[in-house]
């Protein structure tokens, strides 16, 4: 490349790159032996920038817990602040940071301020397709999502949690029959029906029971015996199919 070809190069958008001024804080802000006047430090400058890069850096501080224990929760509330103000712009580096995280507590608090309702519920449903109804050592994340959206309705998440009334899951279970129930859906009678003979918890054949009975659901005539032998001793069917509670 000759002397000529380098300054066209840079009329035709060979400018240098931006810097990232959020990078000089980054290692410090998100290192649990880094010394806390030095993380404190980072986490205030990267918190006063506003920006996606500091964002993306903020949220490492929520990979690790530190003493004492006041020191951390302040720490967290400072970098839960910064990444706020990146606004819109706060997103993707959360978006990143939840698809690899081993808790989405902070991710969610913090698209529950910058996103409306809608908005919410379809990013959480997107990161709950993530996961499905198998065997798993770790599920707290899986968990957390299915809690969440406990908080809202609307109908996509009907279909998006119809299928973990099958996880091999306990807590899984549970969390989506009560995340169902809350719907007041009427296409979650049917999923929820299918699934109660054959169902070995205690505590969500009682929760689906308990539900049934206040809204004095009608158990199909086809269903009423399976239905008997697995109900809870407080509930029973009565002559019409109603599931009622003594």
């Amino acid at each position: 490349m000759g002397l000529f070809d380098l300054f066209r190069g840079k009329e035709k958008g060979g400018e240098k790159p931006k810097s990232n001024p959020a990078a000089k804080w980054a290692e410090a802000a998100g290192n649990k032996r880094a010394q806390n006047y030095d993380r404190q430090e980072a986490l205030q400058e990267l918190s006063a920038m506003g920006t996606a890069e500091a964002a993306e850096a903020l949220l490492r501080r929520f990979n690790f817990t530190s003493d004492p224990s006041i020191t951390d929760q302040e720490e967290k509330d400072l970098a839960y602040q910064g990444i706020l103000k990146a606004g819109a712009d706060a997103i993707v580096p959360v978006r990143a940071y939840a698809a690899k995280a081993e808790s989405l507590a902070w991710p969610m608090r913090i698209l529950k301020e910058i996103l409306e309702e809608d908005a919410l519920v379809k990013e959480l449903l997107v990161w709950l397709t993530r996961w499905d109804t198998e065997y798993s050592k770790f599920i707290d994340p899986k968990l957390q999502l299915l809690v969440a959206l406990e908080d809202y309705k609307a109908p996509e998440i009907v279909d998006a949690v119809i299928p973990f009334l099958e996880d091999v899951n306990e807590p899984a279970r549970f969390h989506a029959a009560v995340t169902l129930l809350v719907q007041q859906d009427p296409r979650v009678e049917e999923p929820l029906r299918k699934m109660f003979p054959e169902e070995e918890s205690v505590r969500v054949r009682n929760k689906i029971a308990e539900a049934f009975a206040e809204r004095a659901f009608v158990i199909p005539e086809e269903e009423r015996a399976a239905m008997r032998k697995a109900l809870p001793p407080a509930y029973s069917i009565d002559g019409e199919g109603k599931l009622t509670k003594r």
